[in-house]
């Protein structure tokens, strides 16, 4: 099982950023944080780097059952969606599968959530 899943659209980089957010909104979810890796790099360590951000979307009414199924999911959360642009105008936005991601932890109520969760962000992926 892979722990992600991906499409890849043509466009401005900026312009995809905010489609996602926009599609991520529709299924509940709000960006609660928006790293841009390419800037930190640059900061950071002096290098150059191509266009790369990653959003950490919540839905907080699904974060508030995971949370109470399971007291220590807040190390997963939020859900991490990646905005990247290798090739010029070529953008690929990956998220990540909470159903993979959580088959670790023994837990039958927050399988069903992060399944529910995982039908959400994919349908975000499909509609890019």
């Amino acid at each position: 099982m892979d722990y992600y899943f991906n499409t890849t659209v043509q466009g401005d980089f900026d312009k995809v950023i905010e489609k996602v957010t926009e599609e991520l909104k529709k299924e509940g979810f709000g960006v609660l944080t928006e790293i841009d890796i390419k800037a930190t790099l640059k900061k950071k360590l002096e290098v150059d780097f191509y266009n790369y951000k990653i959003l950490g979307a919540c839905n907080a009414p699904y974060a508030y059952k995971a949370l109470q199924a399971e007291d220590k999911i807040g190390t997963m959360l939020p859900c991490n969606v990646i905005v990247q642009e290798r090739q010029q105008g070529a953008i690929e936005v990956s998220a990540v599968d909470p159903a993979a991601s959580m088959q670790a932890i023994q837990n039958e109520a927050l399988a069903e959530i992060a399944t529910e969760i995982r039908n959400k962000l994919e349908k975000v992926i499909l509609r890019l």
